[in-house]
């Protein structure tokens, strides 16, 4: 009879199990974060402290906005290189406007329709041309970048009598920073419209069978033009709140910056192939990011170190990426 009952299989146990195994990539990575939380708060008596844990989130909203973007983008089978240069110009250009004597405004919402417009320019040669989107955000990486060396000449551009600019970076809203609040209302949209809109679910659909969700009678072309304006936008919104928050526009601002949110997105679990995304991971992934640059920073580590390591951490992803999800792209699943 004792024997007949240790057979009967846990049901708690094999939901558990079951859920683990849909989700192994963001356990992973919550895992490797609380790890790494420890270790940095063990190690450096500053880490914990409120004032420290608040910079970390202040640092990291810009990543987690753009990265959100990321997310829906190569969950359809894409990618943008282009949001460091974006970052980049829309700063610059808002500093010089705010020169000029241009409306506050004016250059917030200046700002995000030129982020759209970079955006929908990768989206139609992506969707419409039918380009490789690594080649058409490569050659606009290289073109936008250009252009904000070219309108700078290469100098830092200072942001002086604009409260409402520089708040974008600097205020703060009932004891939060304001660009943590940002940072959340933009993952939680994304979370939301990825999980349970009619646009969340095309997207998964692109990337695990873009022929089939064709064939259903859905407009390829438009959503991934709608991604690519959505990537355009959050990296222009992104660029302004880290020209705010230094007080300056600068076209050597973002330089890298793709390969963090790239990397912030892949490490939390959202297949490189496509028809995989998860919001949450890339939350995890980018928190990770963060608390490694800021843990380091403490403990003295040499910032080459620093690039070192977030290379290694990025490949392991790649890996990683390549060993879980191709077969299951193979079997022609999706978690």
């Amino acid at each position: 009879m004792e024997m007949t009952t240790a057979l009967v299989p846990d049901p708690a146990r094999s939901a558990f199990t079951y859920w683990l195994g849909r989700h192994a990539s963001v356990a992973s990575i919550a895992a490797f974060f609380l790890v790494c939380t420890a270790v940095f708060a063990l190690s450096s008596a500053t880490f914990h402290q409120t004032g420290n844990l608040f910079n970390i989130a202040r640092q990291c909203a810009p990543l987690l906005i753009v990265a959100t973007a990321m997310t829906v983008i190569i969950t359809t089978g894409g990618i943008d290189l282009s949001v460091g240069s974006t970052l980049a110009l829309v700063g610059a250009l808002c500093a010089m406007a705010l020169q000029a004597g241009m409306p506050e405004p004016v250059v917030i919402g200046g700002g995000l329709v030129l982020g759209c417009a970079i955006g929908l320019l990768n989206g139609y040669f992506v969707a419409y041309a039918g380009m490789p989107p690594f080649i058409v955000t490569l050659g606009t990486l290289s073109i936008v970048r250009g252009a904000a060396l070219a309108v700078t000449q290469g100098y830092s551009l200072p942001i002086e009598h604009a409260p409402l600019f520089t708040g974008l970076g600097r205020q703060w809203v009932l004891g939060i920073p304001l660009p943590v609040l940002v940072a959340v209302a933009v993952v939680l949209a994304g979370w939301a419209a990825l999980r349970y809109t009619r646009f969340g679910r095309y997207v998964t659909g692109l990337g695990c069978n873009e022929e089939s969700v064709r064939r259903a009678g859905v407009d390829v072309r438009r959503i991934k033009l709608r991604a690519y304006l959505l990537s355009g936008m959050a990296a222009a919104l992104a660029g302004m709140i880290i020209a705010a928050r230094l007080g300056s526009g600068s076209s050597n601002q973002g330089t890298g910056f793709e390969l963090d949110v790239i990397t912030a997105v892949v490490l939390g679990g959202t297949s490189l192939f496509g028809g995989v995304g998860t919001i949450v991971g890339t939350v995890l992934g980018a928190l990770t990011i963060a608390v490694l640059n800021n843990g380091l920073i403490l403990l003295h580590v040499s910032p080459f170190y620093t690039q070192i390591l977030q290379g290694a951490i990025m490949l392991l992803a790649i890996w990683l990426n390549t060993r879980v999800f191709m077969p299951r792209r193979r079997h022609g699943s999706a978690a």
